[in-house]
């Protein structure tokens, strides 16, 4: 499966994903109306419709072919590199990547490796901020295990104090490649990649900027 093939199937328009197209219809309408009435007090809807298409963009994205790369699920700023227990998936000692996404950075997510979906959770909870030291085990998030070549990799999908919406389009068997879309989450959140302690090198630090499938946040060994 190639990298752009979900991404073809899922935009009914040029850079837009489609679950932000009733938003944007939404803000259109809610324009054109109060144009009606008055056309300066339209530019409040108008302005927001823009920025509710610009939070819904979907660039197009190609992975350099490297099999050995540990991806960015996200574009973001990277909160922290752990170590933890994780039991779900990984079942053990595991190395934990999160990354935070505002509102103005693309919330499209993408697969960080080649693999296929062996796991799939949704767990309803809160929503505090996507910073909360707390917030993946009180908010509500979804989680997706991939079966790779070098060892489970899974992925988080937190939803943040704004967010309150996640959407994860693969099903079990699934097969996905690196840098494919997967899901996203509306408006600020927190996504999270993990992995068996030791099993890659990570080269990313917290504080830097991350911009999905395209910075390289470890390398298998």
């Amino acid at each position: 499966m190639t990298i752009t093939s979900r991404a073809t199937t899922r935009r009914s328009l040029p850079g837009i994903a489609i679950e932000g197209l009733p938003f944007i219809a939404a803000g259109l309408g809610l324009t054109g109306l109060t144009a009606l009435a008055n056309r300066r007090a339209a530019l409040a809807p108008l302005a927001l419709t823009g920025f509710t298409a610009f939070f819904f963009r979907d660039p197009d994205r190609q992975l350099e072919a490297d099999p050995r790369g540990l991806y960015a699920a996200a574009d973001g700023l990277v909160t922290s590199v752990e170590e933890i227990e994780e039991t779900r998936f990984i079942g053990g000692p595991a190395t934990r990547i999160a990354t935070f996404l505002s509102v103005f950075d693309v919330h499209i997510n993408r697969t960080p490796c080649a693999g296929t979906v062996r796991y799939r959770d949704y767990v309803p909870g809160e929503f505090r901020a996507a910073w909360d030291r707390e917030a993946d085990i009180a908010n509500e998030r979804a989680y997706i295990g991939l079966e790779t070549p070098y060892g489970p990799v899974l992925i988080v999908q937190i939803a943040g104090l704004v967010a309150r919406r996640i959407v994860t389009w693969p099903t079990l068997g699934e097969e996905l490649g690196a840098g494919e879309r997967f899901g996203l989450i509306k408006f600020g959140s927190r996504t999270d990649i993990i992995f068996p302690r030791g099993a890659a090198e990570v080269l990313v630090k917290p504080g830097q900027r991350s911009v999905g499938a395209r910075t390289k946040l470890g390398e298998w060994r």
